[in-house]
This record gives C-alpha cells, sequence and structure tokens, in this order.
C-alpha cells in the first residue's frame, strides 16, 4: 500500500447534545461547508449521517470530511481564525466529537 503524496483527510465524528435540534445542525454544516471559500488549504468538504446497522457508533451521529494537500495545510486551517470561530460554534453544540487526520493509502 502506498500513502497518497502529500493528501491529508481531516475527519470529524460528532455527537450532538441531546436539546441541539435538527434545523441547528443544518446550520452547523452549512457552516462547516462554507469554510472550504474562507480558508484556502481546505480543498474540499463531504459529510454524512451514520447509516451503519452494526449499532457501534457510540452516540457519533454525523461525520465530517476535509480534505488538504499537505499536513501544513491542516495546521493552517487549524489556526484560521475563521476556523477557530466556527469551531467554538460548532463545539457548543457537541457532546462528544472525535478528529482524526489520516493519509490515504491506496
Amino acid at each position: 500500500m502506498e500513502e497518497a503524496k502529500g493528501v491529508v483527510k481531516h475527519l470529524l465524528l460528532a455527537k450532538f447534545k441531546d436539546d441541539v435540534t435538527p434545523e441547528k445542525i443544518e446550520e452547523l454544516i452549512k457552516g462547516y461547508a462554507n469554510l472550504v471559500n474562507l480558508i484556502p488549504p481546505m480543498k474540499a468538504f463531504h459529510w454524512g449521517k451514520d447509516v451503519s446497522t452494526e449499532n457501534l457508533h457510540q452516540g457519533f451521529t454525523h461525520v465530517f470530511e476535509s480534505t488538504f494537500e499537505s499536513t501544513e495545510g491542516v495546521a493552517e486551517y487549524v489556526a484560521h481564525p475563521a476556523h477557530v470561530e466556527f469551531a467554538n460554534w460548532f463545539l457548543s453544540s457537541a457532546e462528544k466529537v472525535v478528529v482524526i487526520d489520516y493519509k490515504p493509502t491506496s
């Protein structure tokens, strides 16, 4: 197996607080997706909801995937003021999150 040259995937799994409405989650998703327009190193964004029948999600219901060209790009994204502001807003609605950065292999 070979690592993709430079590409880094940034995954965030989220379990939202019980009192967070579907409308609020939709606002958060739109805000997350808009970061692609605000932070140059962020090249792509995808998200989805858990559809597994295994029931091993541990309460995590949503997954968010961002694509970067390098680990330096992820670091620039994390420190960017637009991300910092968004992350504070997003995390106020999350009960828990897990974040993993990885280089895909082929």
